[in-house]
């Protein structure tokens, strides 16, 4: 009881936060209000635990908290010069590196398993999988095309269409009582195939915006996603121990053949002799398929097995990771964003429903089970905007590009949460079926 008087209490706090910034917006004096929205979002992000409908809105506060001071207090998020050293550090550079820790932890919870559902579920997969790489880059396309942003802004929208389903969707189908076998299936084809539909989408729709290197992209992708991904399978593998000897050797053999193809890529972008490939590559294995397999080995037997608190530790650093990210785009991309910042927002959250939407109704027509029906539509409406933003670095353009990207994903997970707890709370139908047959 007291716990609920406490959240209650923060609750009207925030109310009256809320009211005094409301009062300082229509007087003009918002942007000296900097400290009290920064606030309101960390005590909302503390209420919100208190109350079991909104309970997993508390990270998307967080968030909001962040971009909040990215935005009044850009200064601090864009470079420091540590200790007058003279070295200027610009933060922008932090951006892969957290990007291939939050694909590490996705892949270390993840294994080649998870794509048996290909197999067993292939009409399901194959409508989220084509229904993600056509209605998000189109409904980008049309926004766009309607909407006259600048060129490089309008290519972060289409960037963000382009990208590969994000892990949120699979959190969403699951407070959602959705198919999450399906959704980890659709999310982890759609990643495999990102390498090289990303590009070849990007080049078509975006080319029109920016110059787009498909050969490089291509390349970028797999050093931010599917290497970290496959490190993350073979932490899991040695990790969890499972896996019969015969299993685990063709499972590092089909990962070493990857990390061949990726170095192979990275050749021709970097126009690199035969012996820099052998350099590249034994780097490559070193960090993504050696190290990860001596780690786990060691975390083991420390840990006797215990995979929960990896999964802590894990989830912090992507919660952390991404929350840094978007306080880095949004602080670099301010001004841009101050310029077409409502118009932005607006069309941000349109892209993101008309995907939620067109994705339940692709699956409607072709006659899916309801469940199946909100999985796609969380496969299809929540891109992965953290591969989105360090494709916009990597392009150059991380103040513009990135800005559609840093937008769309404290949005995604508000309209997501939200959509995933209406529909908690509505059985699918054919969920009924299944207790009424049963009690039968």
């Amino acid at each position: 009881m007291k716990k609920i008087n406490v959240y209650k209490t923060a609750l009207g706090f925030a109310a009256l936060l809320f009211i005094i910034i409301l009062v300082m917006a229509l007087t003009g004096n918002i942007s000296s209000a900097g400290p009290l929205v920064l606030i309101f979002f960390i005590t909302l992000s503390f209420t919100v635990k208190g109350f079991q409908a909104v309970k997993g809105l508390s990270f998307t506060m967080w968030m909001f908290t962040a971009v909040t001071a990215a935005l009044y207090y850009p200064q601090f998020f864009v470079s420091s010069n540590f200790y007058d050293s003279g070295s200027n550090f610009q933060f922008k550079t932090l951006i892969t590196p957290l990007l291939q820790i939050i694909m590490f932890g996705m892949g270390a919870q993840m294994s080649l398993n998870d794509f048996t559902g290909i197999i067993k579920m292939p009409k399901g997969v194959a409508i989220g999988v084509i229904g993600h790489y056509t209605i998000m880059p189109l409904l980008a396309l049309v926004i766009t095309f309607v909407f006259k942003f600048p060129p490089e802004i309008a290519a972060g929208i289409i960037l963000i269409g382009c990208v590969p389903s994000g892990l949120a969707s699979n959190v969403m189908s699951l407070l959602a009582n959705a198919n999450l076998a399906l959704a980890v299936t659709i999310g982890a084809t759609t990643t495999i195939l990102s390498p090289f539909l990303t590009p070849f989408l990007m080049k078509i729709i975006g080319g029109q915006y920016i110059a787009v290197d498909v050969w490089k992209m291509m390349f970028d992708i797999f050093q931010m996603m599917i290497l970290p991904i496959i490190a993350g399978f073979i932490f899991n593998l040695f990790f969890i121990g499972k896996e019969p000897k015969r299993s685990k050797i063709i499972q590092m053999a089909s990962y070493f053949v990857i990390i061949l193809l990726a170095n192979l890529i990275s050749m021709k972008v970097k126009n690199a002799d035969f012996t820099g490939y052998l350099i590249s590559t034994s780097i490559s294995l070193g960090i993504f398929l050696i190290l990860p397999a001596i780690v786990a080995a060691i975390l083991q037997k420390a840990l006797k097995g215990d995979i929960k608190i990896i999964k802590k530790v894990l989830s912090m650093l992507s919660m952390v990771g991404i929350a840094v990210i978007v306080t880095v785009i949004t602080s670099a991309g301010r001004n841009s964003l101050m310029s077409v910042g409502a118009l932005l927002l607006i069309l941000v959250i349109i892209h993101n429903l008309a995907g939620y939407a067109f994705g339940y109704g692709l699956a409607w027509l072709f006659k899916m089970p309801e469940q199946d029906r909100r999985t796609i539509a969380f496969e299809v409406g929540m891109p992965n905007a953290g591969l989105a933003s360090g494709l916009a670095m990597s392009i150059g353009n991380i103040a513009t590009v990135g800005l559609a990207p840093a937008v769309y994903g404290p949005l995604m997970n508000v309209t997501g949460s939200t959509l995933a707890s209406w529909w908690r709370t509505k059985p699918a139908n054919d969920e009924e079926k299944l207790k009424e047959t049963a009690a039968k």
